[in-house]
C-alpha cells in the first residue's frame, strides 16, 4: 500500500541551481537504452553499433548546444566535477611546476584541486572579484606569465548568478597562448553559449543542471588542445570504462531541448524572478540582492535578509525547497567563499539565501513561497532585534 507523504503535498522547489527534474522527453529517450537497445557501445555486433550510434548522436547534440566546431570535441564524463578534474590533473601532471590562474569564486571542485596542485609544487593565482562577482579581464592579463599553463574561470556562478566576461578573457588568453577552461555547468542550458566565439579551449558541464539525468556530463576539448590523448583509452583518450549509453542519450536529448527552449525559458524565469524580488522588497525593504544586476543567470536570486539566520528559516520550513548556497557546501559551518569574496561579512553570509527558478516554476508557486517565507523572515528579524536589546548579537564578527 502506497504511503502518502503529507509534507510532500505542501513542498515547493526553488533550488534549480542545485539540480533540475528530468524532462519527460529526456526520460522517454533514455528508456529504450535500458532494455531494447542495451548493447555495449564498444561491441562490434548490431547491438553495440546501435548503442554507439546513439552516443554519436548525443555528441552532435551536446556540441551544437555549446557551439563546438566538431562533435569529436565532446568527451562524455560522469559530470562537471570529473571534467574539471580531468582538465587540471592532466595539464598539471608533468614533473615541471607550472602556473594556474583561477577566480576566487570558482566551484569547490576547482578550488580543492588548485589547493592540491599547490601542495605538489605548482603555483596558483586566485583572482579577486568586485562586489558584483565579476573578474576583471585586465587582472587576468596581468597575472599571465611565461609559466602559465591554464586559466580557469567559470562562465556563471552557481551561488550569485553573475556571468563572467568570458569572451574578453578568452581573447586575452588566445593572444598570450594560454589555454582557457570554463566551468559552464550553470550557463550551458540557460544562456547562449558559443565556445568558438568565446575563445574557450575547454569547458565542463553536467546534464542534471538542464533537465537531464544525474551522473553524466561532458568535457569540451578543442581539437588543438594539448589535453587530448591522455592516459585513458576512451573518450578522446581521457577516461577508460564502459560508456553510460542511457545517461549519454539523456544528456544529448536534454542538450537538444535546452538549445530549442533556453531563450523562451530565460524570459519566463527571469520575469518570475524579477516579480518575486519586487514582492520581497515591498514587504522587506532592507533585503539586498547579490550579484550583478544584469549580467546574471535568468533563474538565479541570491538575497540577503539582514539580521536573520537563514539556516533557522530553512529548518523551520524545509518544504520551501530553498538553499543557503551551493549544494556542494551545504552542511558546512564556514561561510560561503563566494559571498565573502564579494565583500559580505560572515554574519551577512549567514543571512543570505539562494532562490532558484526553473522551467516548471509557476507564479502560484512563487506566491505560496512568498506567503510562507516573508513571515519567517519577519519573525527572524524581530528575534534579532530582541537579542540586540538584551545582549550582543551572536556571531557579529
Amino acid at each position: 500500500m502506497a504511503v502518502v507523504d503529507l509534507e510532500q503535498q505542501s513542498a515547493l522547489y526553488f533550488d534549480y541551481q542545485a539540480t533540475t527534474p528530468v524532462d519527460a522527453g529526456v526520460l522517454n529517450a533514455m528508456l529504450p537504452y535500458f532494455s531494447d537497445h542495451f548493447g555495449n557501445a564498444g561491441s562490434r555486433h548490431v547491438h553495440g553499433r546501435t548503442a554507439a550510434a546513439a552516443v554519436e548522436t548525443a555528441r552532435h547534440q551536446v556540441g551544437a548546444l555549446i557551439g563546438a566546431a566538431l562533435p569529436g570535441e565532446i568527451a562524455f564524463t560522469s559530470g562537471a566535477t570529473e571534467s574539471n578534474a580531468l582538465v587540471l590533473r592532466t595539464l598539471f601532471s608533468g614533473p615541471m611546476p607550472a602556473h594556474l590562474i583561477i577566480s576566487a569564486i570558482e566551484h569547490p571542485s576547482i578550488l580543492n584541486l588548485a589547493a592540491e596542485l599547490e601542495r605538489s609544487g605548482h603555483d596558483v593565482t586566485r583572482l579577486p572579484v568586485d562586489s558584483t562577482g565579476l573578474v576583471d579581464p585586465s587582472a587576468v592579463a596581468a597575472a599571465i606569465t611565461t609559466r602559465t599553463r591554464l586559466v580557469s574561470v567559470m562562465h556563471a556562478n552557481n551561488e550569485i548568478g553573475t556571468v563572467q566576461p568570458i569572451g574578453e578573457i578568452g581573447r586575452i588568453c588566445r593572444v598570450r597562448g594560454v589555454l582557457l577552461h570554463s566551468d559552464m555547468t550553470q550557463s550551458a542550458g540557460s544562456l547562449p553559449v558559443d565556445v568558438e566565439a568565446l575563445c574557450v579551449d575547454l569547458a565542463s558541464l553536467s546534464a542534471h543542471k538542464f533537465y537531464g539525468p544525474k551522473g553524466v556530463g561532458a568535457l569540451y576539448v578543442r581539437q588543438s588542445s594539448s589535453l587530448r590523448n591522455g592516459p585513458g583509452s576512451g573518450e578522446s583518450g581521457l577516461r577508460p570504462g564502459t560508456v553510460n549509453v542511457p545517461g549519454i542519450v539523456g544528456l544529448g536529448t536534454a542538450a537538444e531541448l535546452a538549445r530549442a527552449r533556453r531563450s523562451t525559458d530565460a524570459v519566463q524565469v527571469a520575469a518570475l524572478r524579477d516579480r518575486f524580488v519586487s514582492e520581497v522588497r515591498t514587504a522587506l525593504p532592507d533585503s539586498i540582492v547579490n550579484g550583478h544586476p544584469s549580467l546574471r543567470l535568468p533563474g538565479n536570486l541570491s538575497i540577503t535578509f539582514p539580521g536573520v539566520e537563514v539556516d533557522e528559516i530553512l529548518r523551520a520550513d524545509p518544504e520551501l525547497g530553498l538553499a543557503m548556497g551551493s549544494a556542494c557546501t551545504s552542511g558546512r559551518s564556514e561561510p560561503s567563499h563566494v559571498l565573502i569574496a564579494i565583500g559580505l561579512s560572515r554574519t551577512q553570509s549567514r543571512s543570505t539565501m539562494r532562490i532558484g527558478f526553473g522551467r516548471e516554476t509557476s507564479w502560484d508557486d512563487c506566491r505560496r513561497c512568498l506567503d510562507r517565507l516573508i513571515p519567517l523572515v519577519e519573525r527572524g528579524q524581530r528575534k534579532a532585534v530582541g537579542q540586540h536589546r538584551f545582549g550582543p548579537l551572536r556571531g557579529t564578527e
